[in-house]
């Protein structure tokens, strides 16, 4: 396996280096109109002494006789600081004082790559700090967004440093761990193109070498070490300050995010009690965003505009009467709201797994979550999530259980539950579950999966798994089917199946195997 993940790596860098030149050559696009309208390129001076490459960009006009609401915008992973100046500029038209900075670590900027640790926060309080020292901007109105990297930073900022009033995070992270590392299971090719886009155009500090490292060798003598870093750089280890200090929070994602899966958001959604706000869409990692970035129409931004009017200006525009739940279901195109996270889902329907089945691993199937990004624009874009041909998997590799074909078309929201017996020949293993919708002819669409590893095992001994799949909003039209896939081999995962491994599925007379399937009100 050692191979494997290294030729992933590999792979994973130089899709980096081609995104980054193709990344730099677009949002370089609106500096050249951005520069001339009151742009200032300035240094400053972070935690420790560590000099931050930013920019500022105040309304036309400001001459120092009023205080205008401030935003500060952190940049995403690997990106340079020119990356917001088109929603810096619109921002400022409409009145605010916004200041991006390149993160610690990546291109100009000094220190190293400290993945949102206390030094990221420091900083970030101390762009702020500047901020009210040097722009006519307003102590008691400030706000923070953010991409990605960018949205980890401001929501954990949020919660150390209680000035902070607002935050908009697109396409973030609330629980690292349950992002990268969901089901015990490393996220080979997140974490592949995080690692090669950090080495490309950063500096990782000794710790994440480290961290990378161990994570990469399943070194699961360092798991809790991993864990508790993890769980340091997690802004649902703090949703109680955030919740404490009040501040108004707009989570955004999309439901195909390889990154950041939704399911750590809509949790994090759930625990908040200040002002807040959720919105899935199609798409992958910061793509339903990307549009945005390059200064065209898009409701990512739009809906952050709005966020930061009502709660920084006070404007009545209404924001905090909607729905605050909005969701884009990925095979259809208009908005569902809803009063919470839990209403999404107005029933389940379980679809049992019967029988008793017996699958070799190793092997990958054919059935997979698809190609990080690519799977997700796809979706996104054209409405075409990986497939499979559903009878035409071997069953030497993949268990298959489907259900009637329903009359019905089936509205999924939320998030599915696999509920199974497990018995492995080996003390350690890995499974990963898939749903699709099946058409007549057999040809499975995904509609979500999820991988799930165990260690320390009894061979020969069965146990009791519950997975959560990956959260989605997908319409299965009348006539068709949904199917379970389970194999053991996924390109975007880590497998630990030792060789000539073997996994059987049980359903007991007391306690059945099942699949439980979210579904909106028909």
């Amino acid at each position: 396996m050692g191979h494997h993940r290294k030729a992933l790596r590999t792979t994973a860098v130089g899709a980096v280096s081609a995104t980054l030149i193709a990344g730099s050559v677009l949002t370089a696009a609106p500096a050249a109109h951005a520069a001339p309208n009151g742009v200032r390129f300035v240094d400053i001076t972070g935690d420790g002494g560590t000099t931050l490459k930013a920019n500022v960009v105040t309304p036309a006009g400001a001459d120092g006789s009023r205080r205008y609401p401030l935003i500060v915008l952190p940049t995403s992973w690997a990106t340079p600081q020119i990356e917001y100046l088109a929603q810096a500029q619109r921002l400022a038209d409409s009145g605010y004082v916004v200041v991006t900075y390149n993160v610690r670590g990546f291109w100009q900027s000094g220190g190293h790559i400290e993945v949102a640790g206390p030094p990221d926060i420091a900083d970030a309080s101390k762009v702020i700090d500047w901020a009210l020292a040097h722009t006519p901007s307003d102590a008691g109105n400030v706000g923070m967004a953010g991409v990605s990297y960018g949205a980890g930073i401001s929501l954990l900022t949020a919660a150390h440093d209680e000035r902070v009033k607002a935050v908009a995070a697109l396409s973030g992270w609330a629980d690292l761990i349950d992002s990268i590392y969901s089901g015990r299971t490393q996220h080979t090719q997140a974490a592949a193109l995080l690692q090669g886009a950090g080495s490309i155009t950063g500096r990782p500090s000794a710790e994440l070498q480290q961290i990378f490292q161990d994570f990469f060798a399943s070194n699961l003598d360092k798991e809790d070490e991993m864990l508790a870093w993890g769980a340091k750089r997690s802004p649902a280890a703090y949703v109680d300050r955030i919740n404490d200090h009040g501040t108004a929070v707009m989570l955004a994602n999309a439901w195909g995010d390889t990154i950041f899966p939704p399911n750590q958001y809509a949790d994090f959604y759930e625990k908040l009690t200040g002002p807040k706000r959720l919105q899935l869409r199609p798409g992958d990692h910061a793509t339903a965003e990307a549009t945005g970035l390059l200064g065209l129409p898009n409701d990512v931004w739009t809906d952050t505009e709005r966020w930061f009017d009502h709660h920084l200006k006070g404007e009545d525009n209404g924001i905090d009467r909607e729905q605050p739940v909005r969701l884009k279901p990925r095979s259809s195109g208009g908005y569902e709201d809803y009063p919470d996270w839990k209403s999404v889902a107005a029933t389940h329907r379980k679809i049992a797994l019967g029988g008793s089945t017996t699958i070799h691993t190793n092997v990958n199937s054919g059935a997979d979550g698809g190609i990080i990004f690519l799977s997700g624009i796809l979706d996104q874009l054209a409405r075409v999530p990986p497939t499979a041909s559903i009878p035409l998997l071997p069953r030497r590799w993949a268990a298959v259980w489907q259900s009637e074909k329903y009359a019905t078309a089936q509205r999924v929201r939320g998030t599915a539950e696999l509920h199974t017996t497990v018995t492995p020949t080996e003390e350690s293993g890995t499974l990963v579950a898939y749903l699709y919708d099946v058409g007549p002819l057999g040809l499975g669409k995904l509609v979500s999966n999820a991988p799930y590893t165990f260690h320390g095992r009894t061979p020969g001994k069965p146990f009791t798994v519950d997975l959560e799949l990956f959260s989605t909003a997908y319409d299965v039209p009348a006539g068709h089917r949904l199917a379970l896939v389970v194999d053991t081999v996924d390109p975007l995962y880590v497998e630990h199946n030792p060789s000539g491994a073997r996994l059987t599925f049980s359903s007991p007379a007391a306690d059945p195997s099942y699949v439980s399937v979210p579904l909106r009100e028909q």
